[in-house]
């Protein structure tokens, strides 16, 4: 998994961290705990402010559905 896997990601973050919303993860916080992420392979230099607004955005849609 890489940061082109935005979806694996954002299930894996709402796996882990069940009752968090994610808006009100810092980047730096989010970007910590992708790369810490089992299977996570991706250069932890290559994420960017797009990538992780992507991946939050993904994320809280996981957060919400859960919820419903």
């Amino acid at each position: 998994m890489d940061w082109s896997n935005i979806e694996d990601i954002a299930i894996s973050l709402a796996e882990q961290n069940p009752d968090k919303d994610p808006l009100t993860v810092r980047f730096t916080e989010m970007h910590k705990s992708i790369i810490s992420l089992p299977g996570f392979t991706g250069d932890p230099m290559k994420s960017n402010e797009k990538i992780l607004e992507s991946i939050q955005m993904a994320w809280y849609q996981e957060y919400q559905d859960a919820r419903k």
